[in-house]
């Protein structure tokens, strides 16, 4: 296990659930998080309790599906703590509904948060990840790109979100290929069921159909995907935890 005292991290989807408290955690490690997330109020929210932790927070409030908007918030993050070491690419929205029930603003949707913002951040961080690894104590830099359970398993009403977390899989591995060289560890964390928002962005019936197929089962807590992403980042450079699958004890899909 190595600290994170001196390194910086920036989390995607930071205002809540697993961003939230994974910021909570690398900050607790010693790292200083930037935020970044569309609700400023609970932004800073979270980032008071960085503060009271001791560390380092920038809040960095914007829309990760435009690509310059991704590059100006990488670039606030280098300019205002100095270099970045870890990247949570952890933003998402699920949207779910059969193809003929759906709209194709909600498969568009998805698409650009869960898959067009990763790649946004992920190709602005690069550069500044690799000059982390080739100068920090640690000897490495970090990305971890949060997926689902629907990136292994295809269900339906869920055709589109289950498109995207493929996506981030299948990109995960590729990204993980080309920067070995430079080393920067690219993982994926795959999620279960967790207590978080994210099905609160569904339409009523929807919703409550989808609160109905999880209420027999105790659900994952942010923290419990928080810690898994902490375990990745903390290993020392010799170990890539390339993937974690972590479902709800009672999950069976």
């Amino acid at each position: 296990m190595t600290t994170l005292d001196g390194a910086v991290a920036l989390v995607t989807g930071a205002s809540s659930g697993i961003g939230a408290a994974t910021a909570l955690g690398l900050a607790q490690n010693g790292a200083s998080i930037a935020l970044i997330g569309r609700r400023r109020d609970r932004l800073d929210g979270v980032a008071n309790d960085i503060t009271e932790l001791g560390a380092k927070v920038l809040v960095l409030e914007g829309d990760l599906t435009d690509p310059k908007g991704a590059e100006d918030m990488v670039q606030e993050t280098i300019d205002r703590l100095g270099r970045l070491d870890v990247l949570v690419n952890n933003a998402g929205i699920m949207l779910l509904g059969t193809a003929l029930h759906t709209t194709t603003e909600d498969w568009d949707r998805m698409v650009a948060l869960n898959v067009s913002a990763m790649l946004h951040i992920t190709h602005a961080a690069v550069p500044y990840l690799i000059d982390a690894a080739a100068t920090s104590p640690r000897g490495v830099s970090d990305i971890v790109n949060v997926s689902s359970t629907a990136g292994r398993v295809a269900r339906p009403s869920s055709s589109v979100y289950t498109l995207t977390k493929f996506g981030v899989n299948g990109f995960t591995e590729s990204l993980r290929q080309e920067l070995l060289s430079e080393r920067v560890r690219v993982s994926v964390v795959a999620p279960g069921t967790v207590d978080t928002e994210l099905v609160d962005h569904l339409r009523d019936s929807i919703r409550d159909a989808a609160r109905r197929q999880v209420d027999s089962i105790e659900p994952l807590r942010p923290a419990d995907i928080a810690d898994a992403i902490g375990y990745i980042v903390t290993r020392d450079r010799r170990v890539a935890v390339n993937e974690m699958l972590i479902r709800a004890g009672e999950q069976t899909w």
